[in-house]
């Protein structure tokens, strides 16, 4: 089986390790094309206005000065152009990737544009919190990876879908088990805009998240999978459209 690896957190990223590790449990052809530099946030972009510069960095390992979509078609359509691979794997991403986050998400992108490509495709992220931020439990997406993607790849993947993988904010041994989940929402109150001032006194803005006490997550979203300590399986659709309001507009315009 060939796989396909890349992130948004950049060709340097921790978590890239993490996931070839996850990768080379699986099969011993995998290739690396990941981003330059980290790509957190740039969602499914691509690079129109700007040429895609790759340098091979070592033996199945290449960087391209771009978003993750532009990789995994730079690995497909170029670098593995004698045969697509079987499998794309993204991540493992350093934090989640729940909720709205699917549609902020470098790492849902590179995994949406496989699934576009027809490969069967699942994102990995690796959640944690204020303690945990400069050393997530890694170890919990190497145990737990490998088993969870053979299992869905032998029950097979439908064609336009992709699988989000959350991994909890806990040790590998305090997982208490997997849940399949829908996407989550969050209170969007929470999200503000902080103002600073740079040496100069000229202004600049940070996007940002308060501090407070947030609402539970409603139950059986991947939100409160991660909160509970189980990994959120989460299949995402290609395909957007809305059919009960899709019914109610031909209803209004017919």
């Amino acid at each position: 089986m060939r796989i396909l690896l890349t992130n948004d957190d950049g060709i340097y990223a921790p978590g890239l390790a993490v996931l070839e590790e996850i990768a080379k449990s699986l099969s011993d052809d995998v290739w690396i094309v990941a981003p330059e530099t980290d790509q957190s946030g740039v969602s499914h972009s691509l690079s129109l206005n700007d040429p895609l510069r790759l340098r091979e960095l070592g033996a199945r390992r290449f960087a391209v000065k771009g978003t993750p979509t532009d990789c995994v078609i730079m690995g497909v359509r170029h670098i593995l152009e004698d045969g697509a691979p079987d499998l794309v794997l993204t991540g493992v991403n350093r934090g989640q990737n729940a909720a709205e986050d699917v549609t902020y998400s470098g790492t849902i992108a590179g995994a949406m544009e496989g699934t576009i490509l027809g490969i069967p495709s699942f994102a990995l992220s690796q959640a944690y919190s204020a303690a945990t931020r400069q050393q997530p439990h890694w170890d919990t997406a190497i145990k737990y990876a490998p088993d969870l993607i053979r299992r869905v790849l032998a029950e097979g993947v439908p064609r336009n879908v992709l699988v989000n993988v959350n991994f909890p904010d806990c040790p590998p041994e305090e997982v208490r088990g997997i849940a399949v989940t829908s996407q989550g929402k969050r209170d969007q109150e929470l999200l503000h805009i902080e103002p600073r001032y740079d040496g100069r006194g000229n202004p600049y803005y940070w996007l940002a998240y308060e501090r407070r006490k947030r609402v539970a997550p409603a139950n059986g979203t991947d939100l409160s999978a991660i909160a509970d300590c189980r990994i959120a399986v989460t299949a995402l659709k290609l395909d957007l459209t809305d059919e009960p309001y899709m019914t109610r507009l031909a209803q209004l315009f017919g």
